[in-house]
């Protein structure tokens, strides 16, 4: 039996089927925000329906691009495309395909991913970190997600980086999402992420921003790695380079932490192959 993976964005979504540890199917569909929740939910149900064909899921995985509460299983809120707030999405899912359904913030999920099958595999305590239409953090001990007393744990990006910074669509200010996500470059600058990052006197000021909220995580968990992941990750060394010299000059001088900062190796995948593991522990299927 198979099991489905998806992968909930405020740019995109996309959907993969496994069959053991094999991708057998795989789609990506850009998000329509006018269209909130119910074209998205359209769309995931009839790329269900035709994947499974006449059988059934063994088991489905979702990582959700917002505020989960993992233990009631509920969308807390999408601050990207309207409708999700207090939404009971598993339960949607259940009574569409009939299948076992685990849901988790897509950072935590994309956490699962490359610290089991990607670039943090084999790195403990790691920090994952998706730099995309927002930012979120996972951060992996063992092979379980750490998610704190009420699912909030590893919300970086909404740690104020800059204090009188403009104003976040969180109600805050100088976030670490609002200074450095692709949804608010391009609403500052007018150009994609792609093209700001193609400029080294823009990514020079950039990073500046960026090393701040890595030191954060740095200083608070030590962990033996952070992997980026998200669009603006596939940068490469244009962005890695530059990031890397600016968090050594920014760390206090004193802290001998480990100072390994990565892009994610499964690309635009890592949520899908982490819904794949959170659906698989949640249930104990082994392969």
């Amino acid at each position: 039996m198979s099991i489905l993976a998806i992968d909930i964005g405020g740019t995109k979504f996309t959907m993969a089927l496994f069959e053991g540890d094999r991708m057998v199917q795989r789609i990506s569909l850009a998000t329509d925000r006018e269209g909130g929740k119910d074209w998205m939910l359209a769309r995931i149900g009839s790329i269900g329906d035709e994947w499974r064909g006449g059988g059934s899921f063994q088991a489905i995985g979702v990582g959700f691009g917002g505020p989960v509460n993992f233990e009631t299983q509920q969308v807390v809120l999408s601050t990207h495309v309207g409708g999700w707030q207090d939404f009971d999405l598993p339960a949607w899912l259940r009574q569409r395909f009939g299948a076992p359904v685990w849901m988790d913030n897509d950072a935590n999920v994309g956490a699962l991913g490359e610290g089991i099958h990607g670039a943090g595999k084999g790195l403990r305590p790691l920090f994952y970190m998706t730099l995309s239409t927002g930012i979120g953090g996972g951060i992996l001990t063992g092979d379980e997600v750490y998610r704190g007393a009420d699912s909030y744990a590893g919300e970086i990006g909404h740690m104020n980086v800059r204090p009188d910074g403009p104003d976040c669509l969180c109600g805050s200010n100088g976030c670490f999402e609002r200074m450095c996500c692709g949804l608010w470059m391009e609403r500052d600058y007018g150009r994609t992420a792609k093209e700001l990052l193609a400029d080294p006197e823009f990514v020079k000021k950039y990073v500046v921003d960026l090393a701040r909220g890595l030191k954060a995580a740095l200083m608070l968990l030590n962990p033996a790695a952070i992997v980026i992941g998200g669009g603006i990750s596939k940068a490469g060394d244009t962005l890695f380079l530059p990031l890397r010299a600016e968090l050594n000059r920014q760390m206090t001088a004193w802290s001998k932490a480990r100072r390994i900062v990565v892009p994610a190796a499964l690309g635009d995948d890592s949520v899908l192959w982490g819904a794949l593991e959170l659906a698989r522990r949640m249930e104990g299927i082994t392969t």
